[in-house]
């Protein structure tokens, strides 16, 4: 029987959030023993929580969430394991060689950090993270979807610092592909020496959109 693996933070009230992001709101719209049914309301960004982003997230002439193929979501998965790395250190292409060389077609690629273990509190904004090189890699060895148990895929500025200027090197070098690149997973731990596994990052069917939350969710086959 295949073993199912969660992968996903909860999307909580006050959950965290990358610097400048729509606050995550979760609250009761209607009550089931006045109303008759019980409803949830939902406040929160494209990018909060588990999520995806596609093309268009940095770039308006790249294609949209809604335009991206559904393969880009599911797939046989490789581990790249990253784990161990000081704070705010660069994956480089020789960290992410030991997984290129596992790579079958249409290979969904985990870059497991660690990084989860500091979800909630101000050290998560410190994730190792991936240099361009290490993203022209792995666009080379024909991977078009990456997922990373941290904030982002490039480094995330200090409180204060903004975002107009980061230029996001690695999102532009995957997305600039058609990649697809998902943020926030969790408990990679869970994954690590399956040999067998696959991935799925389904979002939410949003037309237009720069990205969307996923439940991010491995199968031990």
């Amino acid at each position: 029987m295949p073993t199912w693996i969660d992968l996903s933070v909860p999307v909580v009230t006050g959950m965290p959030v990358y610097p400048g992001d729509p606050a995550v709101e979760v609250s009761p719209a209607l009550r089931a023993p006045r109303d008759g049914v019980n409803v949830l309301q939902l406040h929160l960004g494209s990018q909060s929580g588990t999520h995806v982003d596609a093309p268009y997230h940095v770039n308006d002439a790249w294609p949209r969430l809604d335009e991206l193929p559904l393969e880009r979501f599911a797939g046989p998965a490789v581990v790249a394991d990253v784990r161990g790395l000081s704070a705010r250190a660069p994956i480089t292409p020789e960290l992410l060689a030991p997984a290129l060389r596992q790579l079958r077609p249409g290979s969904l690629v985990l870059l497991a950090t660690g990084w989860s273990a500091y979800w909630g509190t101000d050290h998560y904004l410190a994730h190792p993270w991936l240099t361009p090189e290490a993203a022209e890699a792995l666009v080379a060895a024909g991977v078009r979807t990456v997922a990373v148990d941290a904030l982002s895929v490039d480094p995330t500025p200090q409180p204060g610092d903004g975002t107009a200027d980061l230029g996001l090197p690695a999102h532009r070098v995957l997305c600039g592909a058609g990649g697809v690149i998902a943020e926030n997973l969790t408990g990679l731990d869970q994954v690590m020496g399956i040999p067998d596994l696959e991935l799925f990052l389904f979002p939410l069917r949003l037309p237009g959109a720069d990205g969307a939350p996923v439940r991010a969710v491995a199968r031990a086959v």
